[in-house]
């Protein structure tokens, strides 16, 4: 079974300046009008850079960065590109609070992850974005599992909507999760499945990481993801858990 890898930086990791960004990505970063837009787009293209250098056994020094190139295809879904053409990988990027995590495997895969943080969420929220299934899951669980457990579903619905590569376009009641172990106290990884209305089945992982909830699908599915180690001449955070 093919593996999937995950990586998390933080804007501490980010170097000051942009050697690591080819011509291309240059342009790219100055189009964008908004600090913020501006600050999640290099952290995500960091991140993804030195996943992809690491998974590949590539150099992660920054002119060696420049040479991947990290592309949005039509849909959004990023894709990886070196100098000998498209990259034999399938990557998926996240972001929330100053923190991203990058989801990749070797060759053509459904991949889908993302970052979400665990906050109150009113009962609105609950009922215009989940099933009832979902709903009554909730309904079930703890106060003190319910911002967790909702901050996993929604999360789930997002790594399975990337996977499909629509995101956000499709309503998110199309994508049905079911834990398959819950425990919020947990620090490990834990198993999930993702339904969607066509019948396609995802199947994944999730784990607590501090204030928030990391989730990773794939299809066809994949053991639990592997954290990759980068190169010693760089500074990294430690990820969050």
């Amino acid at each position: 079974m093919t593996e999937v890898y995950w990586l998390e930086q933080t804007e501490a990791d980010l170097p000051q300046d942009d050697a690591w960004l080819n011509p291309a990505e240059m342009q790219r970063l100055n189009e964008l009008r908004f600090a913020k837009r501006r600050d999640d787009w290099r952290l995500g293209r960091w991140t993804a850079k030195r996943a992809v250098a690491s998974c590949l056994g590539l150099a992660e020094h920054p002119p060696a960065l420049a040479t991947i190139e990290i592309r949005a295809a039509a849909s959004g879904v990023p894709e990886v590109f070196l100098a000998s053409g498209q990259g034999p990988v399938s990557i998926s990027l996240s972001h929330s609070s100053g923190r991203s995590v990058c989801a990749i495997a070797h060759g053509i895969v459904a991949i889908g992850c993302d970052v979400e943080k665990v906050e109150p969420r009113g009962d609105a929220f609950v009922v215009d974005y989940f099933t009832d299934d979902e709903q009554a899951l909730v309904a079930q669980s703890s106060r003190a599992d319910r911002d967790c457990l909702l901050a996993l579903l929604w999360s789930a619905k997002e790594s399975a909507l990337k996977a499909l590569h629509e995101g956000l376009r499709l309503d998110t009641r199309s994508a049905v999760v079911r834990p398959v172990n819950f425990d919020s106290g947990l620090k490990d990884w834990q198993s999930i499945e993702v339904r969607t209305d066509d019948s396609q089945v995802f199947h994944g992982w999730w784990r607590p990481a501090g204030s928030f909830v990391w989730t990773m699908v794939s299809a066809p599915p994949r053991n639990r993801p592997i954290s990759l180690q980068l190169s010693s001449t760089q500074a990294t955070t430690p990820p969050l858990g």
